[in-house]
């Protein structure tokens, strides 16, 4: 929706009460929610308001894609911000305030969409432009449940508007009931999404970035893989992947495309978020946090803290082992795979010499990220050097994860075989030999080291390895804790429970029914 920024709208809540009941404090500048729903404007609006809290500094913009990164071992800490380097090495304290940034985000985000939920049922509207706009923050509310999920393991579920100071403290949830809610929200998505906004009627007609029914089924099918339900997330990828419907995905032969501020909301995309330039939508303030304005950017700034040394803040590295992994194997040319250079900002003789368009600048044994950053991209030779405003879209699900996920919830329900040809698609792509044809007949377990190693290559620097790390159970097996080890020093410093953030300090001095979770 870069031609609709998502600024539009946030909604003034009336106060519940006042110290005095016989004063009423009312600010006649701002809208109360109980005059304000009543028109198709106001709602389409209202789910606009949704979509902004995905470009705060606690959600897509910064913090939710550095605290996943950070937490993997293909990314390390480089950075004097403490925050970043202790949750890298797991040794985050709850008063960290990125790890409130995180959970405060979420949780707007959440708000937002228990208003619509609320408000825009009764409104006289079109009925498919209602069932678009509340299809819509259903799937949104699913994916910050998801997020909070990974984030935080165990935290409570909202789904109304508070109605009175009572309902400020809602109760920690149980693990089980959080990802119900996640699947419910997407199942609900799915049901009310359109497969495409080319040719709906109402004032999201051709609007790009909206949620899609694809998107919907592609994170039910990722919730349902997150908890083990092999068989319905391989039925979920299934419909992505060769159903009547939704068989519209397809990988991007450049796979830097991915990651760039060309070519986004391509085929290989099933959800992305819409940052941009101030230069194409204006903006001078910075969309950090507070009450949105008319001069808010919409603009994310990972590609600046992920440059390197000279041209951002080098916040995060990517681990000498994810490097050296993407030289385990070859092309079918004999070649590097090429995604370690479209990943990887690295000095290689002959082949690499350049960052940014100039001769490299930094030690030569130097290794940076590439992924979202202004590397390599046509026309922007340093623009990120000391400043943050990256148009790059953040990219949640694309097709090669379909793809991947199809192929191990298949291997895990027994049908290992099955899987070799969803993950040559990917190969393929990084022009690597047939994988039938250099490792046949591959065990459930080998099958399963593979796609580890097939994971971390496709979706290093992608917010993707300590989710998987987690939900492999690799930090609790012994020999895999160790490897990790040996990929990444600071999971030296990991104890049980670590792998999640902590629930923040201020939310559990000020809200009794909240409890710790593991990271506490």
């Amino acid at each position: 929706m870069k031609k609709a920024k998502y600024i539009g709208l946030l909604f003034i809540i009336a106060s519940l009460a006042g110290c005095d009941k016989k004063l009423e404090l009312t600010n006649p500048n701002n809208q109360t929610a109980d005059l304000y729903w009543k028109t198709e404007d106001q709602a389409s609006a209202g789910v606009i308001a949704i979509y902004n809290s995905l470009i705060l500094d606690g959600t897509y913009k910064r913090m939710s894609v550095l605290l996943t990164d950070g937490r993997g071992d293909d990314m390390k800490g480089d950075s004097p911000w403490g925050d970043l380097d202790q949750v890298s090495n797991f040794t985050i304290p709850t008063t960290s305030a990125p790890v409130q940034w995180i959970w405060g985000a979420y949780y707007q985000l959440i708000y937002r969409a228990n208003q619509v939920f609320a408000s825009v049922p009764p409104i006289d509207m079109d009925a498919a432009l209602k069932s678009r706009l509340l299809g819509q923050a259903y799937f949104l509310r699913g994916l910050a449940y998801f997020k909070l999920a990974t984030f935080y393991k165990i935290v409570p579920v909202i789904t109304t508007v508070p109605a009175s100071q009572k309902d400020y403290y809602a109760s920690t949830s149980s693990e089980d009931s959080l990802w119900m809610q996640v699947i419910s929200d997407f199942q609900k998505a799915t049901d009310m999404l359109p497969v495409s906004y080319a040719n709906v009627t109402g004032p999201d007609n051709g609007q790009i970035g909206r949620a899609t029914k694809g998107a919907a089924v592609g994170m039910l099918g990722k919730a349902y893989l997150y908890r083990k339900q092999w068989q319905a997330a391989a039925d979920q990828f299934k419909l992505l992947i060769n159903g009547p419907e939704l068989n519209i995905y397809s990988l991007v032969p450049n796979f830097r495309d991915n990651f760039k501020s060309t070519n986004e909301n391509n085929s290989e995309s099933l959800f992305e978020v819409q940052f941009a330039d101030p230069n194409t939508v204006g903006g001078t303030i910075g969309n950090y946090g507070g009450e949105p304005v008319a001069a808010w950017e919409q603009t994310c700034s990972v590609g600046h803290t992920y440059a390197m040394d000279g041209f951002g803040y080098s916040d995060f590295l990517p681990t000498r082992w994810i490097y050296d992994e993407f030289k385990t194997e070859n092309t079918t040319g004999g070649n590097l795979d090429p995604r370690l250079l479209q990943t990887i900002a690295s000095y290689e003789p002959g082949i690499s010499e350049q960052a940014y368009f100039q001769p490299w600048r930094n030690p030569i044994t130097s290794i940076y990220p590439r992924k979202y950053t202004y590397d390599g991209i046509p026309g922007y030779t340093n623009e990120n050097n000391g400043i943050e405003n990256s148009g790059i879209n953040y990219r949640v699900l694309r097709y090669s994860d379909i793809l991947m996920m199809y192929a191990e919830a298949l291997n895990e329900l027994g049908q290992t075989a099955a899987a070799y040809p969803y993950i040559q698609q990917v190969r393929d792509r990084a022009l690597l030999p047939d994988l039938a044809a250099t490792k046949p007949g591959m065990s459930q377990q080998q099958m399963r080291d593979q796609i580890g190693h097939e994971r971390a290559l496709e979706f290093a620097i992608e917010g993707q390895r300590i989710n998987d790390i987690i939900r492999w159970g690799w930090l609790y097996d012994a020999a895999k804790l160790a490897e990790l080890k040996t990929h990444d020093a600071e999971f030296s410093t990991w104890t049980p429970g670590k792998e999640y953030l902590p629930i923040p300090q201020t939310e559990l001095d000020v809200n009794p029914n909240l409890k710790p979770n593991p990271a506490n």
